[in-house]
């Protein structure tokens, strides 16, 4: 059964009951190597949330996503370290940071009329451009990066426990799912739904592409921006290489296209996946690189067999009967109520 097929009251059921297992996971398993995973894990759905909302509901392919995540991460450190402000301060500060590189990126290329895997790139060009800034001014530390000092105590985003950091990127992925949410029910997603499917056609609908492009890569930087400030005080330590890296873009991409693009929980699943086999490669090799030849490895079986991703296996539990004329029917009532949603 699929998560649009649900009544309202087997919806709230679902989320609740999720939720309920993500509250006592760190108290039934509470060694430190359980709790660490749960938060790798669910920082990965949250990264992984952020390329969906672009990504996934409004087809906006980016290979530059780390311009946010590493913006966000720098201007936390930044507000906390050269200004000497609460670290709690550093969460806005770094939505502010990604939602502004988000806004930048978005309107030059947008401008310039490029879509598709042109602008994948010229994200991807963008992050490198910025990794090069940040390793050469003071104000980043250069090359040199920047270490947090531990003070450990919740008024300084510091815990002595793991417990802690779970609690607080389980409440950000949350946020993030009840924004995924949103977009599934609000007029904002159905006109991105419309951009995804067919810009021409969305454009002749009336609705202004441009815009609606912009405002999703703002809402998606700002949020990529604040899983760069969780992370700069969960490892304490900050580098041009490590937070500008390609290899973040590449698990925020794999955690949504693998779980499943362009839906709610597909991130979730995509991370737990991810989350398991980079622990699982961790452990017991010391080859580097080699989880992400897993993860492309993992990608390529995914596209094959399962092109929406793992999701997909749970709306796979009926046979398809239909025939090709209804199919087509129910194509067109789809897209006629889309329509008539965007016109309201």
């Amino acid at each position: 059964m699929s998560a649009a097929s649900l009544s309202p009251r087997q919806a709230w059921l679902l989320h609740g009951g999720l939720l309920a297992i993500a509250l006592v996971f760190p108290f039934v398993f509470h060694s430190s190597f359980a709790v660490n995973f749960g938060v790798l894990a669910l920082f990965y759905a949250f990264i992984g949330q952020s390329w969906n909302i672009a990504g996934g509901f409004a087809g906006q392919l980016s290979f530059g996503h780390v311009a946010f995540f590493g913006a966000g991460a720098y201007a936390s450190t930044i507000v906390q370290m050269r200004f000497g402000l609460s670290p709690w301060l550093g969460l806005p500060a770094s939505a502010l940071a990604g939602a502004a590189v988000g806004g930048i990126i978005s309107v030059l290329s947008f401008r310039a009329g490029l879509k598709g895997s042109y602008f994948a790139l010229i994200t991807l060009a963008f992050a490198e451009v910025l990794r090069i800034v940040s390793n050469s001014v003071e104000i980043t530390g250069g090359g040199l990066g920047m270490l947090i000092p531990m003070k450990a105590g919740a008024a300084n985003f510091q815990f002595a426990e793991r417990i802690g950091f779970y609690f607080v990127i389980l409440a950000l992925t949350v946020g993030s799912v009840a924004v995924a949410l949103w977009l599934k029910q609000s007029r904002f997603g159905a006109r991105l739904a419309a951009i995804r499917e067919n810009e021409d056609a969305a454009r002749a609908l009336g609705i202004d592409v441009f815009a609606e492009k912009v405002k999703v890569m703002v809402l998606s930087g700002a949020m990529c921006g604040v899983g760069g400030c969780f992370f700069a005080q969960y490892f304490l330590y900050i580098d041009p290489s490590i937070v500008f890296g390609i290899d973040k873009s590449v698990e925020m991409l794999l955690v949504s296209m693998i779980g499943g693009a362009g839906t709610v929980y597909g991130p979730l699943i995509g991370a737990m996946l991810l989350a398991g086999l980079s622990e699982a490669t961790r452990s017991l090799t010391s080859v580097q690189g080699l989880s992400l030849v897993l993860y492309g490895a993992l990608l390529v079986v995914i596209i094959a067999f399962l092109p929406n991703g793992l999701i997909d296996l749970f709306k796979r539990r009926k046979p398809r009967l239909a025939s090709p004329a209804p199919l087509a029917q129910a194509a067109q009532a789809t897209q006629a109520a889309l329509a008539a949603k965007v016109e309201k």
